[in-house]
């Protein structure tokens, strides 16, 4: 075999590979990596700072601020592994994961402004996440548009199949 022939077969190969791939993989091309990307540094700057603050001596300060910092850090670690995974499955987990993290940014924000009491110390969502630059207020909603268009994709193509 030449090796003509054998980047013949090698294209043939991932082309196959490609096609093979599930549908929702779309997540691992163009804005997709760069969501997943985003969501996995959030996941570990959300999980760099819970794990801090649930250190024995520092979780008494500030309990509920805390805890609801770990529990930010579990929905972005979710959503980054279901991104990467592409899999019908992972996607909805991920959109789920998605809706749970904007009502919390939401919910979290609001509560932050109007009940300061409990944020003595800030958490990832409180302020509507302004120690992370409004990331995570805007990131769920990106997701969630990102989400919506590989669905569409989807649905577009097995409505073309099945004609």
């Amino acid at each position: 075999m030449s090796t003509r022939q054998a980047r013949a077969a090698a294209r043939e190969e991932k082309r196959a590979l490609r096609r093979a791939r599930s549908p929702y993989a779309a997540t691992h091309t163009g804005p997709g990596r760069v969501l997943t990307a985003v969501y996995g540094i959030l996941a570990f700057a959300a999980a760099g700072r819970a794990t801090y603050q649930l250190l024995p001596q520092k979780f008494p300060e500030a309990p509920f601020a805390y805890t609801l910092s770990a529990l930010s850090a579990a929905v972005y670690i979710l959503a980054t592994v279901c991104l990467v995974i592409g899999s019908r499955t992972s996607h909805h987990i991920a959109v789920a994961a998605c809706v749970f993290e904007a009502v919390g940014v939401l919910v979290v924000g609001t509560l932050s402004l109007t009940h300061a009491e409990y944020f003595d110390h800030p958490s990832v969502w409180s302020m509507f996440g302004v120690g992370y630059g409004f990331v995570p207020l805007i990131l769920p909603f990106i997701g969630l548009w990102w989400l919506y268009r590989v669905q569409r994709t989807v649905a577009a193509g097995s409505a073309a199949r099945s004609e």
